[in-house]
């Protein structure tokens, strides 16, 4: 059962920016973007709670923005002043109560 279905990756020149969309089956209380690029192990991006606080990692501070949509179930990522190392798979992820949920990810590339 598909539970999460990432869109909105491509290809973006450095300085360029993207909007990632997560599209949920059902309400999660924390919703989170994790990226894996080729040869390294998956990283934590951002996360934001269903009241709305966030957490970012610092690569990322500044540049990108987490929101969500509580009513229909979806969460975002901009990207913005995007660099060639933000090239990887971004994969969301949501946590219910005992249970979480990981979507097929979605690929970015940063090039010229």
């Amino acid at each position: 059962q598909v539970q999460l279905v990432e869109s909105g990756g491509g290809l973006v020149q450095p300085g360029g920016s993207l909007r990632l969309s997560c599209a949920a089956a059902g309400s999660f209380y924390a919703m989170a973007w994790y990226r894996q690029a080729p040869g390294k192990e998956r990283e934590f991006v951002a996360r934001i709670f269903s009241g709305g606080s966030t957490n970012y990692a610092d690569s990322v501070k500044g540049r990108f923005t987490i929101s969500r949509d509580n009513a229909k179930n979806t969460v975002y990522l901009q990207m913005n002043s995007l660099k060639p190392e933000d090239t990887a798979v971004y994969y969301c992820r949501g946590n219910r109560i005992g249970s979480e949920a990981w979507g097929q990810g979605t690929q970015v590339t940063v090039s010229s």
